[in-house]
């Protein structure tokens, strides 16, 4: 099928593009299913049609409570037996959570939330001119009221850390701020899962790259071979076709990283 819509079409798609049933594709169904893994794995972290972007809220339990109110682990060095101390002030996140950018709900906002804030006041006695209001100053002044926020109370956020192979949102803040039954919204990237969104796997640069990674399987399964003759003078040529997959993959890689990453945000201050 020239469009795949599952890994059993996405398979047979890399092998018709290898050659078979023409030919014959000596990678076992494994290695096959460990190739489109890695493939959809990269497609996943590297490509920005491999994620979306996501608004997922929690509402804080017993046992999260709990956690951040308990005891910290004392860790003593080897070398002056100084302690240390760690504290279990984490959330658990869901696995196909890629990257955590915001985090909403805990941080008291004065400037705005205020009814003798500086934004309060401000529109409260402009609100009547509002309709002759230049739109240029307008937007200025929001735009000093969010720096004086951004700097005094860290915006509307709070501070956090966060790594995909834990699966944890640390959340540096007073274990008093956080209690039962409150809700955190968080900003946050989050995979596509191929059997969901099954447009995934006729995605063009996954099925390049998951067939790439086919043909240097088989290349490695072929590469002991080298130099044995077959019947009709047909010599196998494994480290050829290793080869070959290793530059494809290169490109691939190299044309992700210009084309389909997003670039960085760049830091002014």
């Amino acid at each position: 099928m020239a469009q795949p819509a599952s890994r059993t079409q996405l398979a047979d798609y890399c092998k018709r593009q290898l050659g078979a049933p023409v030919l014959e594709v000596n990678v076992d169904d494994d290695q096959v299913s460990d190739a489109i893994d890695d493939a959809l794995q990269y497609y996943r972290e590297r490509h920005y049609d491999g994620m979306e972007l996501m608004y997922l809220k929690h509402k804080i339990t017993a046992d999260d409570k709990a956690r951040f109110d308990g005891k910290s682990e004392t860790i003593m060095t080897d070398a002056d037996s100084t302690k240390w101390e760690r504290s279990d002030n984490y959330i658990m996140i869901p696995q196909h959570v890629m990257g955590i950018s915001k985090v909403y709900g805990l941080a008291s906002n004065a400037i705005r939330n205020n009814l003798f804030g500086i934004e309060y006041q401000i529109f409260l006695n402009d609100l009547y001119a509002f309709g002759s209001l230049d739109m240029l100053n307008y937007f200025m002044v929001k735009q000093w009221l969010e720096t004086i926020d951004m700097v005094l109370n860290n915006g509307a956020f709070v501070e956090y850390r966060f790594n995909q192979r834990q699966d944890r949102l640390y959340l540096d803040i007073d274990e008093s701020m956080l209690t039962e039954e409150l809700y955190l919204v968080i900003q946050c990237y989050r995979a596509l899962e191929p059997d969901t969104f099954t447009q995934v796997y006729n995605d063009p640069f996954v099925k390049q790259y998951s067939t790439a990674k086919i043909k240097r399987q088989w290349g490695q399964n072929l590469i002991k071979f080298q130099g044995v003759n077959l019947p009709g003078g047909v010599q196998l040529n494994g480290r050829e076709l290793f080869n070959d997959a290793n530059d494809e993959i290169a490109r691939l890689m190299e044309m992700s990283s210009s084309t389909y990453e997003l670039p960085p945000m760049d830091m002014i201050g």
